[in-house]
């Protein structure tokens, strides 16, 4: 089965997903992610994609985008994949794809899940056992949202200024929201599924708005029967 189209809706925020190939890495040192920050931030800039959250694991990133256009993220996406992966085939001697296969994007509903995404995204090395705080990764925005540090590729979403008046009172909102609990365990399988999928991550209204928009599904099929299943116990339930 052919995978949904992905979402291209202007001032649309998307979760954003691309993994090495195999699930092998994509940055081999400190210095990797430092150009690929840096040349994000350029392609980012020029094709009008605005970045309000990212994080650069070994073998993946995650990006929370609002795209200008409906040709920003995936211009953004392209030119900074063929500039990456001749960087990392040139230095380490390499050939081959880097990627497995496209990136994901799922459109998110910013004014119900738009911080719980910030966190999500941020979270990933103390999921994945790298680091035992927040504080302790360098490759992601939670430094910039919690403490204040400089990051050339952050854009600020106003669902992020209206944590406070002040640059320091956002940043005290954003710690104390972090360290208040946990993300839901659902949440979390939620933003998978829909990232995953290609779906809508949002309530039946937020669905609803996006698919008339698209013309197109933007949730999975209802489980159950396939449809020759449910037509052969039709045709039973008749005799």
């Amino acid at each position: 089965m052919a995978r949904p189209a992905r979402y291209f809706l202007p001032d649309q925020p998307l979760h954003v997903i691309q993994r090495g190939n195999n699930r092998g890495a994509i940055f081999f040192a400190d210095a990797d992610r430092e150009r690929y920050r840096g040349w994000l931030a350029e392609a980012a800039a020029e094709y009008g994609c605005a970045v309000h959250a990212y994080v650069l694991m070994t073998n993946h990133i995650h990006l929370l985008v609002t795209p200008a256009r409906a040709d920003s993220l995936p211009r953004t996406m392209q030119s900074l994949g063929r500039r990456y992966v001749r960087y990392v085939n040139d230095l380490y001697r390499r050939t081959g794809t880097l990627w497995e296969g496209r990136y994901r994007a799922a459109p998110i509903d910013s004014e119900a899940y738009f911080l719980s995404c910030c966190r999500y995204i941020e979270l990933n090395p103390v999921r994945a056992g790298i680091v035992p705080t927040l504080a302790d990764y360098a490759w992601s925005s939670w430094r910039a949202h919690a403490e204040g540090a400089s990051d050339p590729l952050l854009s600020e979403h106003d669902l992020y200024r209206r944590l406070g008046a002040t640059p320091a009172e956002r940043q005290a909102a954003y710690r104390a929201l972090c360290d208040s609990a946990a993300l839901d365990p659902d949440f979390v399988e939620a933003v998978r599924a829909a990232t995953n999928g290609g779906w809508a991550l949002g309530g039946e209204r937020f669905q609803r708005q996006i698919a008339e928009a698209l013309g197109r599904r933007v949730t999975p099929l209802p489980v159950g029967r396939p449809p020759a299943a449910r037509a052969d116990k039709r045709q039973k339930d008749l005799v």
